[in-house]
């Protein structure tokens, strides 16, 4: 009878546990529809994917004596598995230095193999997706979105914006 017991308590514990790694599975789903909805409400286009190329620096035009330097990495999308490339604006890199030649802290930081939560305007001729930073208060539209650069956790939880940086909003 105590062996009877026993296994009502592990059938018990197993149901337990099986909705415990539901809820955990459905978390960073759950993170994505709120991700997807913000983009939206902020006029952007919204990818998620892997990283399959290391951030590049790469030089751009001066206004004002502010270079408006980029990075570029390529990521593989979760949504349709292109491979798109991801331009960063330098001057909204949260550790963005006035016309470092060198990409900037925290897009300094990411990795290839590491996964990325994007808003912002896809390129309309090939495969990209820009304008991943802030729009510094302005009200979103399509040419205009309020974009992001998020590092996704391994539990698929999405970080700080990385392309948040205000400082330079004068200079738009």
């Amino acid at each position: 009878m105590e062996a009877g017991v026993r296994r009502a308590d592990g059938a018990a514990l197993a149901v337990a546990l099986a909705g415990v790694m539901l809820l955990a599975l459905a978390a960073p789903a759950s993170a994505s529809a709120d991700e997807h909805s913000a983009c939206t409400a902020a006029a952007g286009s919204y990818l998620t994917g892997v990283v399959v190329s290391a951030p590049k620096f790469a030089h751009g035009q001066f206004r004002h004596g502010v270079e408006l330097s980029h990075t570029h990495v390529s990521l593989r999308a979760d949504q349709d598995g292109r491979v798109y490339d991801v331009a960063m604006d330098n001057v909204y890199a949260n550790g963005y230095q006035k016309n470092s030649k060198s990409v900037p802290a925290p897009l300094n930081s990411i990795r290839i193999g590491d996964h990325l939560d994007l808003c912002g305007q896809l390129y309309t001729s090939g495969v990209g997706i820009h304008w991943v930073h802030s729009n510094c208060g302005a009200t979103p539209t399509a040419a205009a979105p309020d974009g992001w650069v998020k590092q996704l956790g391994a539990d698929g939880a999405p970080g700080a914006n990385d392309e948040g940086n205000t400082k330079f909003c004068s200079l738009f």
